[in-house]
């Protein structure tokens, strides 16, 4: 499996330990605690076996948390009735495309490194 797809679910289980956490109410309501930390661990698992692979730690980390930030602004929008303004659509697109930015220049860096292995191979 592509360890992007790690990273990526990893990030969905983020946003979705955000939002319990927000309904947990300050830690106040054990019957969205436990799910919180059930989440937040799978979601650190995710990101760790993203990382094991040999992705970059840097950007791996970087899609994970912009995969959660954007995930949460959207539920937020959808279950909460957030407030979603013209400036915050301009970081929502400055964020996607940040992490869109981080995935390019990571996948042009193992090309790069492919392909001086592969022509110092015999």
């Amino acid at each position: 499996m592509n360890p992007w797809i790690h990273v990526i679910l990893g990030g969905l289980f983020e946003t979705s330990w955000a939002l319990t956490m927000k309904m947990s109410d300050g830690f106040t309501r054990i019957e969205w605690v436990i799910p919180t930390l059930i989440l937040l661990v799978i979601s650190v698992l995710f990101l760790n076996k993203g990382l094991a692979s040999g992705l970059p730690a840097g950007s791996t980390y970087s899609v994970w948390v912009g995969i959660g930030a954007i995930g949460s602004l959207v539920a937020g929008l959808i279950l909460f009735n957030d407030i979603l303004s013209p400036l915050k659509m301009l970081f929502v697109a400055l964020i996607i495309a940040g992490v869109m930015g981080i995935e390019s220049e990571s996948s042009k860096k193992r090309k790069a490194i492919a392909e001086k292995i592969a022509e110092s191979e015999p």
